[in-house]
C-alpha cells in the first residue's frame, strides 16, 4: 500500500528498522565525519589541491602561504587540521615542514558512505 504526501509517494516499508549491520559503526562514522569536517573549509580544500598538483607530490609550508593569501601561522593551522584528519602526511626537514597527500584516506572518505549504502542494499 502506498500513500501520497504532497508530491512524494511513501511506501508502507518506509519506517522499517534499518538493517543492523548495514549502518556505519560509531568509530567509522567519527572517522568519516572528521575527514568531512577537515574538508569543510575552502582554504583547506585549496591547500589539498595545491599539494596534489605539485610535480613531486609535496609542498613546503613556505610555498603554500602566497597561493592562499594567508599568513604562515594560519596556513600551518589549516595544515595541522588536515594532518590530524589523516589527509596529509607531514615531514620535518630542518626548519621547514613538507606536506604530502595521503590518497588512501581520501579514497576511504569518498567510498565510506557508498560502502555502507551498498551493504544496506545487499
Amino acid at each position: 500500500m502506498s500513500t501520497t504526501v504532497g508530491l512524494a509517494s511513501v511506501g508502507a516499508d518506509c519506517c522499517a528498522p534499518p538493517a543492523g549491520d548495514a549502518a556505519l559503526d560509531p568509530a567509522t562514522a567519527r572517522d568519516i565525519a572528521q575527514g568531512f569536517k577537515a574538508l569543510a573549509d575552502p582554504t583547506r580544500v585549496q591547500l589539498l589541491a595545491i599539494i596534489a598538483a605539485q610535480p613531486d607530490g609535496e609542498a613546503c609550508v613556505c610555498d603554500l602561504t602566497e597561493p592562499v593569501g594567508l599568513s604562515q601561522p594560519t596556513v600551518s593551522h589549516h595544515l595541522k587540521i588536515l594532518v590530524s584528519a589523516g589527509l596529509l602526511a607531514r615531514e620535518q626537514r630542518g626548519r621547514w615542514a613538507y606536506y604530502s597527500l595521503r590518497t588512501d584516506p581520501l579514497t576511504e572518505l569518498a567510498t565510506g558512505l557508498i560502502r555502507s549504502r551498498t551493504a544496506a542494499s545487499a
